[in-house]
């Protein structure tokens, strides 16, 4: 089935008064293998975006020999500096599955597939310079803003320990951002506690089948338990930061599947406050 693929650009402006434009590149759930040559060619086109930072949510993988692959795609971005998390489809690799079982209730249940070369990827990433975010806590600096960035391990795993990153915001930091694979309840009530500006998740594939809904669509699922609402795109509720979630770019390779949720990356252009 073709799949189209789009570039969705968002202006945020978070930034204090007098900060430089940052440009933020999100995407999430590449689910690449080495065959899925249009999405590599899609990916091979983001260095033209020109971001300054980039951030991947996670499941790069869906191949025993992806890694390579990622690493071909990525080529681009890879000059950038770069944050990352992993999903449960960096660990293990995709199972068939009953499409009809991501409509139902979550009940935490878990079929995991062959283990997946996660470490392997971990260090060629991190070689080039990007910074791995499972379970870690750094401060950076671009365009003279100093950012501080935390990040869970995968929570559809359960493997998130938020305590191991908890803490105050950096009071000196123009930028605090969150970074996790699947955006469940409990790690986003975490980062508002402690009180971040944004937060980058992605596991929702945008719900992957959406349907025509009030002047646009709707998803029926997440795969966890935020709203469905919430399963793209950039929201904020009440006084919790800003949630940004990618609709990713794959699919499980046993579902391949997107119908009115096209595969996507996110410019963000991170302004000043007006």
């Amino acid at each position: 089935m073709p799949m189209a693929y789009q570039i969705r650009e968002v202006a945020l402006p978070i930034l204090p008064s007098g900060s430089p434009t940052l440009r933020v590149l999100h995407f999430s759930d590449l689910h690449l293998t080495p065959k899925r040559r249009r999405a590599i060619e899609f990916i091979r086109t983001w260095g033209e975006l020109e971001p300054d930072l980039v951030i991947s949510t996670g499941d790069f993988l869906a191949h025993q020999d992806a890694v390579t692959t990622v690493l071909t795609a990525l080529e681009p971005v890879l000059t950038k500096p770069g944050l990352f998390v992993f999903g449960s489809n960096d660990y293990y690799g995709p199972l068939p599955k009953n499409p009809l079982r991501y409509l139902k209730r979550d009940d935490g249940s878990r079929k995991l597939g062959r283990p997946l070369p996660s470490s392997e990827l971990d260090r060629r990433l991190s070689e080039r310079g990007w910074q791995n975010l499972n379970s870690a806590k750094l401060t950076i600096e671009i365009k003279g803003l100093r950012i501080e960035a935390r990040g869970t391990d995968d929570a559809h795993l359960e493997l998130d320990d938020y305590s191991l990153v908890a803490g105050p915001r950096d009071a000196n930091a123009a930028l605090s951002i969150g970074v996790t694979h699947a955006p469940y309840a409990r790690v986003l009530e975490s980062m508002k506690a402690d009180r971040l500006d944004l937060i980058f998740a992605g596991h929702t594939h945008g719900g992957q089948v959406r349907i025509p809904w009030f002047k646009g669509t709707k998803s029926l699922t997440t795969n966890c338990d935020l709203p469905n609402w919430r399963s793209r795109g950039l929201t904020k509720v009440s006084d919790e930061p800003y949630l940004h979630v990618s609709a990713g770019v794959g699919y499980n390779p046993f579902t391949p599947i997107r119908f009115l949720c096209p595969s996507e990356v996110t410019l963000l252009k991170l302004e000043q406050t007006r």
